[in-house]
């Protein structure tokens, strides 16, 4: 990028605090409009609730700010290309993303809208896809030489389903092919993906891993959002519900980086909290 060109991005960052989440919610509306394929990709339920458009708008926000010098958002990238992985994204994916992100910015901002402008965020976000696509292509190519690894979705077959308690339930989930599975590292979670009727969309979710790793199965444990018909709750109701012993569901390899630090011998406290929502109520 030039220099002219990263100073037209940041000149954008009041405009994006005050109106991040507007521009990322027309970006969604619009691109789901002209590639609705797209909605099996992502949680529409997150859609819903504007989590999306909001992670988006701040992702975007950070980028301006650090225009001169990405390297320092590399944590993030990390991050998202955890998530991103998890969820098959490939780099078709950023073509269209761009496109929509791009022709968003013009809609939005109207004669505010340069060429120039809009000339430089087509640069930025061109080099932004390219570091993120490039991590990803290195986990991508992590898990596919790994002993049972794989890339994209792999079936699966739930051999036990275990009642826990009355809100949570086990699924142990075993590779349909009978092949082994990946390891993975204590606080990763596995993204499952299943079809919604209600939607009439493939959908997925992502749930951490409960057991131990070793080469046969991964196990998830479920909370049932009892009476919830937002689609957040429709993929655990519908594997209490609806998944039995002998079904299949789609996996995505293990994913995340928020890990359990086995290279130190302190012990490790975990804390739950429980909101008492009659305190808030009354």
């Amino acid at each position: 990028m030039t220099s002219e060109q990263k100073q037209l991005v940041k000149d954008t960052v009041p405009v994006l605090k005050e109106h991040g989440v507007l521009l990322t919610s027309h970006f969604y509306a619009r691109m789901f409009q002209y590639n609705p394929e797209l909605k099996n990709i992502f949680n529409m339920g997150n859609q819903q609730n504007s989590k999306q458009q909001t992670a988006l708008a701040m992702a975007v926000l950070m980028y301006a700010e650090h225009i001169e010098d990405p390297s320092v958002l590399l944590p993030m990238v990390d991050g998202i290309g955890q998530k991103h992985t998890s969820l098959d994204i490939r780099p078709e994916h950023y073509d269209i993303v761009g496109r929509h992100l791009i022709a968003s910015i013009k809609e939005v901002l109207g004669i505010a809208a340069s060429v120039e402008l809009l000339d430089a965020w087509t640069v930025a976000y061109n080099q932004l896809a390219s570091l993120m696509s490039g991590r990803e292509k290195e986990l991508y190519k992590k898990h596919n030489e790994q002993k049972g690894g794989w890339s994209g979705w792999r079936p699966f077959v739930v051999k036990q389903k275990v009642v826990e308690s009355t809100e949570i339930t086990s699924f142990y989930l075993y590779p349909a092919d009978g092949g082994s599975v990946e390891s993975h590292l204590p606080g990763q979670y596995i993204s499952l993906r299943l079809f919604l009727p209600e939607l009439q969309l493939l959908q997925p979710r992502q749930y951490s891993i409960s057991c131990k790793s070793n080469s046969e199965y991964y196990r998830i444990s479920v909370k049932k959002e009892v009476g919830s018909k937002h689609p957040d709750g429709m993929i655990s109701n519908r594997l209490h519900n609806h998944i039995t012993e002998g079904s299949i569901v789609e996996l995505s390899a293990p994913a995340g980086t928020f890990i359990l630090n086995e290279s130190t011998l302190a012990h490790k406290v975990f804390i739950r909290g429980v909101l008492d929502r009659r305190r808030f109520c009354r």
